[in-house]
This record gives C-alpha cells, sequence and structure tokens, in this order.
C-alpha cells in the first residue's frame, strides 16, 4: 500500500465501511460496474452545485456530474423546483403528460434531423429501439459500429460483445476505408451504421472532419440506416455534435442531459421512419415502457434543456480549455507522461507507460494513483479519467481545480518509479 492509498483510507473510514456492508447485498457494493475502484469507491452523501459530499464529510469539487449527465451541476434549483413542483401531482401514470410534450417539442425544435421522438428510459435502451427500428426498415440483421465504440449494454451494441459469428460487424473508427470497405462489401447485410460523433467511454476521441459525413454517405448508399448516438455529446452544442459535424443522420440516440439527472433516454428521427411506432398505423412496432416519458423526468429534463443555451455551452468550453492546459503544464514541470483529449466541456487525461514492467501496466497504475491522489485532494471525476464540466462552474473554481490537481499529479510523481 503505498502513501496515496494510505491517505484515502484515513480520510474515508465510512465509505470502507459501508462499502463491507453494501457487498453483503450487492455483487461488487453497487449495481453499476463503471463505478467501482480500488480499494473501494466513495458513499456520497449529497451533491449541491459543483461539490459533493461523501458520508465521512469530505466535500469534493464534482468534475463528473454523474458521468456528463448532471450538466447543471448537482441539485440545481430550478430543476429541484420542477421535479417538487411535477411529484406532487403524483410520480407516474398511463397517460402522456404535458412536459412529456413540451421536451419533445424542445429537442425537436433544437436538433435539426430530429423530427419525432420516442421516450424510453435510458441510453441502451435507446439503441436497443434503433437496432430494432433498423432492422424492421431494412429487413436486414447485421449492424456495423466502431471497434472502439459504446452504445449501452445491448448484446448487439456491446464493445465486449461484438465480433465475428454475431450480429454486429466492426470497422476503425476514424478511419473512412475501413467503414467504406465494410459497406461495400456487406452493405446488404448491414441495417445500420451505429457511431458516436466522438468517442465518450473509450477516452473523448474525435475524428477526422469528413469521417461522419463520408460514413454516412456510404451508409445511404448501401440502403442502410446512419444512427448517431449523442448520448453523451448532445451537450457540445445546441443541435448537438451532428451540427458542428456538418451530418444528418437518419435516427439520433439520445440520454443524460435530456433528463434532468433522472433516468431517461430517447430516440428521435426522420418522421417516416419514427412512424413505425405510431400505434395508429397499420402493424405497427411495439413500444412500451412503465416509466416511459416519466413525469418527474421530463420535468427535469424541459429545465435542463431549456437552460442549456450557447452562451453557458461557450463559458463551460473555455473553463475546459484552460482546464486542459494548466493540468498539462504542472504535469510537463513533474516530467509526468501525462496528457488530456478534449472536445468542448469533455475531457479525458490519461498516461503514457514505458519501462520494463509494460506500457499499459504503467500507465495504468499511475492513473490509479491520479484519481486516488486527486479523491484525496477534494476532486472527483471518473476512475479512467472522465472529466465533465457544468454551467454551474465559476472561473474561481477552476483556479481551485487546478491547484489541487497540481498537488495530485506532484504525489503521483513521488509515487513513480522511473524503472517500473
Amino acid at each position: 500500500m503505498n502513501s496515496i492509498e494510505q491517505r484515502y483510507r484515513a480520510r474515508t473510514p465510512a465509505s470502507a465501511a459501508t462499502g463491507a456492508r453494501a457487498a453483503r447485498v450487492m455483487p461488487g457494493g453497487d449495481t453499476r460496474s463503471v463505478t467501482y475502484y480500488r480499494p473501494y469507491p466513495l458513499t456520497i452523501a449529497r451533491g449541491q452545485g459543483p461539490f459533493l459530499w461523501d458520508i465521512d464529510g469530505n466535500r469534493y469539487i464534482d468534475l463528473l456530474g454523474n458521468y456528463t449527465s448532471l450538466v447543471h451541476g448537482n441539485a440545481y434549483p430550478p430543476m429541484v423546483d420542477a421535479i417538487a413542483r411535477a411529484s406532487a401531482q403524483g410520480t407516474a401514470w398511463p397517460a402522456r403528460n404535458q412536459a412529456q410534450i413540451e421536451l419533445a417539442e424542445l429537442i425537436c425544435e433544437r436538433v435539426a434531423s430530429v423530427e419525432r421522438v420516442r421516450f424510453c428510459n435510458s441510453g441502451s435502451e435507446a439503441g436497443m429501439l434503433a437496432a430494432q427500428l433498423s432492422r424492421r426498415v431494412t429487413g436486414r440483421r447485421q449492424l456495423l459500429m466502431a471497434r472502439q465504440g459504446y452504445h449501452g449494454s445491448y448484446d448487439d451494441l456491446e464493445a465486449e460483445w461484438a465480433g465475428e459469428g454475431g450480429r454486429t460487424m466492426l470497422a476503425e473508427y476514424g478511419d473512412t476505408a475501413s467503414f467504406e470497405t465494410m459497406l461495400a462489401r456487406h452493405g446488404g447485410e448491414i441495417a445500420a451504421v451505429f457511431l458516436e460523433p466522438i468517442l465518450g467511454s473509450s477516452g473523448i476521441i474525435a475524428p477526422p472532419p469528413d469521417f461522419l459525413p463520408r460514413v454516412a454517405e456510404a451508409a445511404r448508399r448501401a440502403g442502410a440506416l446512419f444512427v448517431t448516438d449523442e448520448v453523451i455529446t448532445l451537450r457540445l452544442g445546441t443541435g448537438g455534435a451532428q451540427a458542428a459535424a456538418g451530418i444528418a443522420p437518419d435516427l439520433t440516440m439520445m440520454g443524460k442531459i435530456i433528463g434532468g439527472g433522472l433516468p431517461v433516454g430517447a430516440l428521435g428521427g426522420r418522421a417516416d421512419l419514427m412512424a413505425h411506432f405510431d400505434p395508429a398505423e397499420e402493424h405497427p412496432m411495439h413500444h412500451s415502457g412503465t416509466f416511459n416519458g416519466n413525469p418527474l423526468t421530463c420535468a427535469a429534463g424541459v429545465v435542463s434543456v431549456r437552460e442549456l443555451n450557447a452562451e453557458r455551452i461557450a463559458a463551460m468550453d473555455r473553463m475546459a480549455a484552460r482546464l486542459h492546459v494548466e493540468m498539462e503544464r504542472s504535469a510537463a514541470e513533474l516530467g509526468l507522461p501525462f496528457s488530456i483529449r478534449r472536445a468542448g466541456s469533455l475531457m479525458n487525461v490519461t498516461f503514457q507507460g514505458s519501462g520494463a514492467g509494460g506500457v499499459h501496466a504503467r500507465a495504468a497504475r499511475m492513473m490509479e494513483n491520479f484519481h486516488l491522489a486527486a479523491l484525496s485532494q477534494g476532486i472527483f471525476f471518473a476512475p479512467r479519467g472522465l472529466i465533465a464540466l457544468s454551467t454551474v462552474m465559476t472561473d474561481d473554481l477552476i483556479t481551485e481545480i487546478c491547484e489541487r490537481a497540481a498537488v495530485a499529479l506532484g504525489d503521483v510523481a513521488r509515487e513513480t518509479n522511473p524503472m517500473d
């Protein structure tokens, strides 16, 4: 156990105790694999604005926003008020509600390619719907996605499950020829191409400027639908990342920010495609869900989407750019092999490894150390290095983050063996 882990354990004994308790009733002590890290994850007591507090009373600057979904920070007052008003009228009923209509209208107004919307409860469900609709429309079974892509936990769209012999074909993200070749050879089998405008779970990786438009065109030549996964990237512009990329996908997967922190997913797209879900049409696709378009979720989502305007997006982007530069400068001064990939308000910090211990093993150890050291300095981001800013961040808070991150990086440098 190094000094970084010792410090973390000393600050968080209550989290350790609740982790042991949770493990007796939940595998691994939680219900989200992505939130696990060694020696044990924190147990959070509350959040307010740009801050989180654990059950030991430690305060953290929230640089994750529940994996990008809390674009206005924690317990955003207008959102809390909207949820309270909605819940006073009932938490769910088997009929549409006004907030559902208003949220759908907002999405259709903002995202040019979306003419109709169907709500569900997660980005994973949105991917399932997109796959089902694509197969219905084209009569084909195969899907095509990027090797490093991630579109939720549906088997056919899960990177770890996709592969030869299944119902998913793979091509290389950012490599236009790889997708064009696959579509030229197997286009008659492919129902849809799924792509993120920017790879999210694989580390905030942006493609070459012509990649998305050319793949979209290749998909259309092959008679396949082009599906854009904007579950993470919708926050990057009022029209989503697809507007900046100059593409008009047939279908768009959404989630995260459109629910204001409550469970949500949505599939949107061309009216003629979405009409397959219309129960008034002949032979409609069946799509139900007890909590689809839930009034609390939609009330929160209306606030989240409406208040994420171009000015606030630009402010987050500016603060993220400053954080990017200053963190890399601190690491360079310490001689650490550290870099950041960034797209707007989304960032991913990484280390590069070298030495006898192996590139990946050394980099992984430095990332683990930095994550724990940052937590002990009161900075909360994803174990894999994902950072997502929120509209409640300020320039003074960015200054504080830079100072605390520099201390954490210093801890990493002291624990790193150059010969490892």
